[in-house]
């Protein structure tokens, strides 16, 4: 299982990017294409990391609530702590260019479940350009399929090349479409610097340990910056 670099602490976030100084809860951006195993890692999140901490997930969906349904129906939260929103519009507007619907579900979730420790907005199938307003999370995942094509990576976009973690997965499938491996982790490298890149495999390892134990990390960290620890 590959290593995750530490980031960044959150106490120093990027230009006009940071949560307010008193906010106990860390929200964490979820995007990428579609069928990229989004909402299978925002499952797993959930399923390990409930025990732990207070958490809740804002899903994102043009017409549907499809992703809050499947959420819902695999028993790890209560109703109370999934929003659905419907968007209307593409997923990038909805996460980046017109954050209103996202932001008040955030805030109302934060509000009726306060103390929340963890609120995932789970972005609408997007691509490669895909990337969260500062102003709705703190950090952001991008999922992208490393059986999708060996160029996914060499492309990059912003998803891909400036997410605080990059996590390809399906590797155990990578194989049978052709793609090397080493070669995606070296394209990966070189576009995203210094961010972390995971390589995993959900059907593999469903419980995506090291994606958890990052997420630990920033939760830790905050609790520790606010006394809280």
């Amino acid at each position: 299982m590959a290593s995750v670099t530490p980031l960044k602490p959150l106490a120093q976030p990027e230009p006009s990017a940071g949560p307010p100084p008193n906010r106990i809860c860390v929200r964490i951006g979820v995007g990428g294409p579609v069928g990229a195993g989004k909402t299978s890692l925002v499952a797993a999140i959930c399923r390990v990391l409930r025990a732990e901490y207070s958490l809740a997930v804002v899903t994102n969906e043009p017409q549907t609530r499809e992703d809050a349904d499947f959420l819902l129906g695999e028993g790890f939260l209560d109703p109370a702590h999934v929003r659905a929103v419907q968007t209307g519009c593409s997923p990038q507007t909805a996460i980046r260019e017109d954050i209103a619907a996202n932001l008040d579900a955030v805030e109302a979730l934060e509000e009726s479940l306060d103390p929340l420790d963890l609120l995932v907005v789970e972005s609408g199938g997007g691509d490669l350009t895909a990337l969260f307003s500062r102003g709705l999370v703190d950090r952001q995942i991008f999922v992208f399929d490393a059986a999708a094509g060996a160029r996914a990576a060499r492309k990059g976009g912003p998803g891909v090349d400036r997410a605080d973690l990059l996590v390809v997965n399906k590797t155990d499938l990578a194989p049978l479409a052709g793609v090397d491996l080493e070669d995606l982790r070296r394209d990966a490298g070189a576009r995203r610097e210094s961010r972390p890149t995971l390589f995993t495999s959900l059907t593999e390892h469903p419980d995506a340990p090291a994606v958890a134990d990052w997420i630990r990390g920033l939760i830790e960290e905050r609790r520790t910056l606010l006394g809280r620890g």
